[in-house]
């Protein structure tokens, strides 16, 4: 079912916090996602406008909002929030509009001392997961992989979003240390496995959305309709590879190749926020099989995709350089029907379960979105303008993605960045 624009959309709308109107923020009035933070005061829900945090639970406090969904989303979890309805939500959302918006009537006062700068703050985890699922929904990544490899690639991704049940423990925020897995390899020119720290350490830039409710029992398969409603919101995902753990264990998919660390923005962008920025679903071409009748949907079909720029930044010691640009709008398959395929088995869904798209690479060289891919398997290096070589990240190496969703007529708004450091392994003496 598709959102309604409603007043929060509106591109004249401006807010009376002058950083939320600055030209390519992440966080203008359109926006308004929700996160966790703790000013050391406690951890706290609340949602980020330009350069400040909304302090909810201040805001109750004085009385200026109100509501069950205001209530779910102050704490230091925000999976209380994920469980209200749509509707509610929006209102919550209606509601800070309001009261943070050029010219609006409520108590400014009160609005004022809810902000702490962002600055001031440490941002924490969302949630915790309730399980974790990384799809491969790129056939651009997919196919490049496969003739990385020089073989044919499975047929099964033309027909259904491939996927592996992550580990939700190692799911964690932005700025967490990447600290390079110990594991069995092969290393280059070798014949046999040994243990040693991973020589292959890759970043994958992802996205994510988190999972709303009402969800489904045990048996019970979800629809393309009530998958799109079960998507509460959105996040930038780096699912940290261990290529060389990861390629030797493959028989029956990655596990500790990738269960070492996988990380996401702090903030969570609502569907609703991301309205305007809703795109056709990539169509198929004359070769690849039509799509299943289970994850067939016409309103996937004209509004599933979303039209979301990704870039992925290197700090080697040097300043950041973007070595990826790509699209969430070029993905072969729909967050929607993500969502109904981890269903259609009967698996149930739960509030607070993380899902991300796998590696968003696009056609074009510079939407190759992972090493592997940029590198064309350690054959080609990237050479960054200091001169700088890399096949894979070395330790001290800074990954940072971002994302900012544009569309005509609309305010962009972006997700704030997910980064994270290369620390050295962590060998026994």
């Amino acid at each position: 079912m598709a959102t309604k624009l409603n007043a929060t959309h509106d591109p004249a709308r401006r807010s009376w916090l002058e950083s939320a109107n600055a030209p390519g923020g992440d966080f203008p009035i359109q926006n308004l996602p929700f996160g966790v933070f703790d000013d050391g005061k406690g951890a706290r829900g609340g949602v980020a406008l330009g350069d400040s945090i909304i302090d909810l639970s201040a805001l109750i406090a004085s009385g200026s909002i109100e509501g069950a969904a205001a209530e779910a989303a102050r704490g230091a979890s925000l999976l209380p929030l994920f469980a209200q309805s749509r509707s509610a939500v929006s209102a919550l959302r209606a509601a800070l509009s309001e009261l943070y918006r050029e010219g609006g009537g409520a108590d400014r006062e009160a609005a004022e001392k809810a902000l702490v700068p962002m600055a001031s703050a440490r941002l924490l985890m969302p949630a915790k997961p309730t399980a974790f699922t990384d799809f491969c929904t790129s056939a651009d990544h997919i196919l490049r992989m496969a003739a990385n490899g020089g073989r044919a690639p499975n047929p099964a991704w033309a027909t259904l979003p491939v996927a592996y049940n992550g580990r939700a423990s190692s799911v964690a925020v932005s700025g967490t240390p990447v600290i390079r897995p110990v594991g069995q390899v092969v290393p280059r020119g070798a014949g046999e496995m040994v243990v040693a720290p991973e020589p292959m350490l890759d970043f994958e830039l992802e996205f994510g959305a988190w999972l709303g409710g009402p969800v489904n029992e045990l048996g019970e398969t979800v629809d393309m309709a009530r998958a799109d409603e079960l998507l509460f919101g959105c996040c930038l995902v780096n699912d940290w590879s261990a290529r060389g753990i990861q390629f030797y264990e493959m028989l029956l998919g990655p596990h500790l190749g990738k269960s070492f660390l996988t990380s996401i923005s702090p903030w969570v962008v609502t569907m609703e926020a991301l309205a305007p920025f809703r795109v056709a679903a990539r169509g198929r071409t004359a070769d690849q099989p039509d799509v299943p009748g289970y994850l067939n949907d016409d309103f996937d079909r004209s509004s599933g995709g979303l039209s979301i720029e990704l870039t992925a930044e290197i700090d080697t010691g040097s300043g950041s350089v973007t070595i990826v640009r790509t699209n969430v709008a070029e993905l072969f398959w729909t967050l929607a029907q993500m969502v109904a395929h981890q269903a259609s088995g009967g698996a149930p869904l739960e509030v607070g379960d993380l899902i991300a798209t796998g590696t968003v690479s696009g056609a074009a060289d510079e939407a190759r979105a992972c090493l592997v891919e940029i590198t064309r398997l350690g054959q080609e290096p990237l050479t960054l303008p200091d001169g700088t070589r890399r096949v894979m990240l070395e330790d001290g190496d800074t990954l940072t993605l971002r994302g900012k969703a544009r569309a005509d007529g609309f305010v962009p708004v972006g997700f704030g960045p997910c980064s994270g450091t290369v620390s050295p392994a962590k060998v026994a003496a």
